[in-house]
């Protein structure tokens, strides 16, 4: 009982006063009473207690400073300024190593982001060290200045580690993000590093309830052996369970097409979908990798075979390439080099028939003065069709730069194809009636070559045209279910079936059909939401308790990646980084390097200095 009455006694609390300062000499340091004289603290902050220390183990203080006097008041400022003189001591380079510590781990932020080696931080700090010394010379402070650059963290090891510390700090904040989500959607690629590992690169899209969204780096996964779809699986399954991914949220796959990845019985997503603990989602195969491989059924091979070999030719001798662009710069050229043709990149035929195209004067011209045929140049069917491939390339890029960069919506995406689609249709019959206003190259040959007109033949350049939109055709007739419910979430108050619209939604986002088709007319029919229609955030305005399967078929539908861009950017990005120069580089910095090279979150400086035990430069400049 006299337990119970004690731990329910309230406690009581003191306060410090101001008068004790000058009364007593003590003053108040994080609720504690410290002596000024001694530097001693009392147990507990009362007055009697106060008085007791100042009367018996400092009486004579008030002899010979009285109070109220001038003397006292003197005293007590000097006091107070020893000891912040000594606690300074101790704080001052405290706050130096933790600045020198956040300024290490911007270096690396840096230095990361611009792809550069961990062994640069040590350039850094001795290109700082001498612009200080140059710009600071006659300044008072300036060996404090080189001081606190000296204390700065800047070696090849420290900056790994901050790196690392970096890498950590996004994931973390990613992780965040993850479970905060409502849906999201990965991409994933394959490719082969400097060192000759296989990495497969997984990047997501998160949703989030206002409908914002976030696409981030994943992880780069190394496969050491083969590349089998049952690698991939396992790769992508251990790391999701050992992060602790909500797989559950997960709605869209986007990949490469590989059969590795795409194959129906041993593929990837064969393995994913016969797996209970991964949800059912949908596969898409990247659409600007589909796009790249319809320009390959066009053919001319008549075309690009000569082209290429010319190049190859100009280019495959150092002295000769020289001496071409000699050549070039003295006939003041509109550009002052040929391109080299490589397959894989999307862009590149028709960058290099487009620079071939503009320098045809000057590559016939090098070419008589080495006394080499130049017939073919000089045929006016093959330069019409050197034209004609040079412009449809160019608009076959134009689509291909449409398709790119982060962020893209799927709506946008598949609205650019289909107007390409469309346009093929349009050229088709143009071209047939001999109009190629559309066609700047073939119009500026027909002008400029004589002879060319009566060697047209449209009926050929028609066929490719053809050829063409079939292929875009067959290629993208997996969106053909997407596309109405894309159609549909971009303009909800349109005519449409409302029993077929539903059916096709509840069939790729899972929601319930019948409830869908009294959702879409109560849409519809709200005078509030049409007024609305056009605005940006239109979906988020959108009440989810009274549209629920509308709402969630929004939110899955933004989740949605549309191509493996940032994959392919990715292997861009690791190829500088692990170059022939940085072979030895661990997959876990790799890892690493990546991340924070690509991540958007802005890193938490404070928090990661707080963790550490921040300590001045060790590192020393080999003479």
């Amino acid at each position: 009982m006299a337990t119970s009455v004690q731990n329910n006694k309230r406690v009581k609390t003191y306060h410090f006063h101001q008068e004790w300062e000058t009364e007593f000499c003590f003053i108040n340091i994080n609720d504690k009473c410290v002596c000024l004289i001694c530097g001693a603290s009392v147990s507990v902050g009362k007055r009697c207690n106060v008085e007791r220390h100042f009367t018996k183990v400092h009486g004579n203080f008030s002899q010979d400073f009285p109070a109220g006097s001038s003397l006292r008041r003197d005293k007590i400022t000097e006091l107070k300024t020893t000891l912040q003189r000594q606690q300074s001591l101790f704080t001052k380079p405290a706050k130096k190593t933790n600045s020198a510590t956040e300024a290490s781990f911007k270096v690396a932020h840096i230095l990361t982001k611009r792809k550069k080696p961990f062994t640069d931080g040590g350039i850094i700090k001795e290109a700082m060290t001498a612009v200080a010394e140059t710009l600071f010379r006659n300044h008072k402070n300036k060996t404090d200045i080189l001081s606190a650059i000296a204390d700065v963290q800047l070696g090849a090891n420290t900056m790994a580690r901050r790196v690392s510390a970096l890498s950590a700090d996004a994931v973390k904040q990613l992780e965040s993000d993850m479970n905060r989500c409502k849906w999201f959607s990965i991409q994933c690629d394959e490719s082969v590093d400097r060192s000759d590992t296989a990495q497969l690169a997984v990047f997501i899209r998160m949703v989030f309830d206002d409908f914002s969204t976030k696409e981030e780096f994943l992880t780069l996964l190394p496969l050491k052996a083969t590349t089998r779809g049952v690698d991939v699986y396992n790769a992508v399954k251990d790391y999701f369970v050992g992060k602790k991914i909500p797989i559950e949220k997960l709605v869209f796959v986007t990949t490469d097409g590989a059969p590795a990845i795409t194959g129906r019985h041993s593929g990837f997503i064969a393995y994913c979908r016969a797996d209970p603990d991964f949800p059912k989602f949908l596969n898409y195969h990247c659409i600007i990798h589909q796009q790249a491989i319809c320009a390959k059924v066009m053919g001319f091979d008549h075309v690009m075979t000569p082209v290429i070999r010319i190049i190859n030719s100009i280019r495959a001798k150092a002295k000769q390439h020289r001496i071409f662009k000699l050549f070039l710069e003295e006939c003041s050229a509109e550009y002052g080099d040929l391109l080299l043709h490589t397959e894989v990149r999307w862009l590149s035929r028709g960058k290099i028939l487009q620079r071939f195209l503009s320098l045809l004067g000057e590559i016939k011209a090098f070419m008589e003065t080495r006394e080499e045929d130049t017939t073919l140049l000089s045929d006016a069917e093959w330069l019409l069709d050197l034209a004609f491939l040079t412009d449809v390339t160019e608009k076959i890029n134009h689509l291909n730069i449409q398709l790119q960069g982060k962020g893209k919506n799927i709506c946008d995406m598949i609205s650019a194809v289909k107007a390409f689609s469309a346009k093929l249709s349009l050229y088709i019959q143009q071209v047939k009636n001999k109009r190629f206003q559309h066609f700047p190259s073939v119009s500026k040959m027909l002008e400029s070559h004589t002879g060319a007109v009566s060697v047209l033949n449209v009926s050929k350049y028609c066929d490719l045209l053809s050829r063409l939109g079939q292929e875009f055709a067959d290629r993208f007739s997996d969106f053909e279910k997407l596309e109405p419910c894309v159609t549909f979430m971009a303009n909800p108050f349109m005519d449409v079936d409302i029993s077929e619209i539903s059916g096709q939604m509840a069939e790729l986002f899972c929601v319930d059909p019948v409830e869908m088709e009294m959702e879409v007319i109560n849409l519809q029919n709200n005078v509030q939401l049409k007024s609305q229609q056009h605005s940006q955030h239109f979906w988020s305005l959108v009440e989810p308790d009274n549209y629920e399967n509308l709402h969630q078929a929004a939110l899955k539908m933004s989740a949605l990646f549309g191509s493996t861009y940032l994959c392919e950017s990715a292997f861009s990005d690791m190829n500088v980084l692990k170059s022939k120069l940085r072979t030895r580089l661990t997959d876990e910095h790799l890892n690493d390097s990546i991340r924070v090279n690509l991540s958007g979150y802005t890193p938490a400086y404070t928090s990661l200095v707080d963790s550490l035990q921040c300590q001045s430069s060790h590192y020393v400049k080999n003479k």
